[in-house]
């Protein structure tokens, strides 16, 4: 217990971190989000004083008052959930990304799911059979871990997106059929859904496996030298419960790892929404920063930090239940 409690110390001041940065950036970048919304609401008519303290408060970027009335006002805001407002979207920010959050956690843990465990089970077998053809599997992956997120993205569509110019198989655009579906629950709109998600979900998985690949098959290698596993092939244990003995302790060390591996694939996925135009975190987040929305940056911002540092605490939870030594160093 002493030791989730020092992590969830040490996550509780890297969000603390987190948030005064994302509330510092938009104030000390240069230019102003309120004289940029007030210039864009005097293209439609004279915007007076009144109006421009609408925009302030609108916003909650207030020029008039201190740097630390506004940083109390936007840590009671978050305590509220009120992440600010809108101008492109005329909607609360909180609502938009209330609506945008599930896509991207819905392809999220479906790619990191099929990450993981294919890349610890081909590593387990690359480690059990050194030497036959599984070898080749590693240069291929780690050929596709190489490539960036946006350009492995781009070539998928090339050659299996229906935009495409080679085989169009797969929807390439959006997150589902905008104008051959109704969207609720019905059969129409979950296949359409689960179709757009494949090319966004494969560019994922392929970029990402070969880090867990890597790591399981070192491990293993390691691990099947260890005394206990040679105990178990010398008292004739058949092969499946001795992969299973050492594919138990050698995981470990790859739960611990996959804190830094889910960073990266919240960061890759973030490209490859804005290549599909998946109507995610990512790709609104990149349509904010193009129409200077920068309250609506600044919660996708919050909303993703958060998300990365639950998913670490979460993994480092599981790594502790796992692994008693972790409890006994406590």
């Amino acid at each position: 217990m002493r030791a989730l409690l020092r992590r969830l110390g040490v996550y509780l001041l890297a969000a603390w971190v987190a948030l005064t940065v994302s509330f510092l950036l938009p104030r000390v970048v240069p230019g102003n989000p309120v004289a940029g919304a007030v210039a864009r609401a005097s293209q439609s008519g004279n915007c007076n004083s009144q109006c421009v303290e609408a925009i302030e408060a609108q916003l909650g970027f207030n020029v008039h008052t201190s740097l630390w009335d506004q940083y109390v006002q936007y840590w009671g805001n978050l305590g509220h959930g009120n992440l600010g407002q809108s101008w492109s979207e005329n909607a609360s920010v909180s609502s938009l990304i209330i609506s945008y959050l599930p896509w991207t956690l819905g392809l999220l843990l479906i790619a990191t799911a099929v990450s993981f465990i294919a890349g610890t089970a081909v590593g387990v077998l690359m480690a059990w059979r050194r030497g036959s053809w599984l070898d080749w599997v590693l240069p291929v992956a780690t050929f596709f871990s190489a490539l960036p997120y946006f350009f492995l993205a781009l070539v998928l569509v090339l050659i299996l997106g229906k935009t495409g110019t080679m085989l169009k198989v797969f929807p390439s655009l959006f997150g589902y059929d905008i104008y051959g579906v109704t969207p609720g629950l019905n059969g129409p709109y979950i296949a359409s859904i689960i179709g757009h998600a494949i090319l966004p979900a494969v560019t994922v998985v392929l970029a990402s496996t070969a880090g867990f690949i890597l790591a399981m098959r070192n491990n293993m290698i390691t691990t099947m030298d260890e005394d206990f596993v040679l105990v178990a092939q010398a008292k004739g244990l058949p092969a499946k419960w001795v992969i299973w003995y050492a594919a138990r302790n050698a995981l470990l060390p790859v739960v611990a790892n996959f804190t830094v591996a889910i960073s990266l694939v919240v960061a890759g996925q973030i490209l490859v929404e804005i290549v599909f135009n998946y109507p995610g975190i990512g790709f609104h987040l990149y349509d904010a920063l193009g129409k200077l929305d920068y309250s609506l940056v600044q919660g996708i911002f919050v909303v993703i930090t958060l998300v990365v540092l639950a998913a670490n605490l979460l993994a480092d939870v599981v790594y502790v239940l796992i692994d008693p030594r972790a409890r006994q160093m406590a």
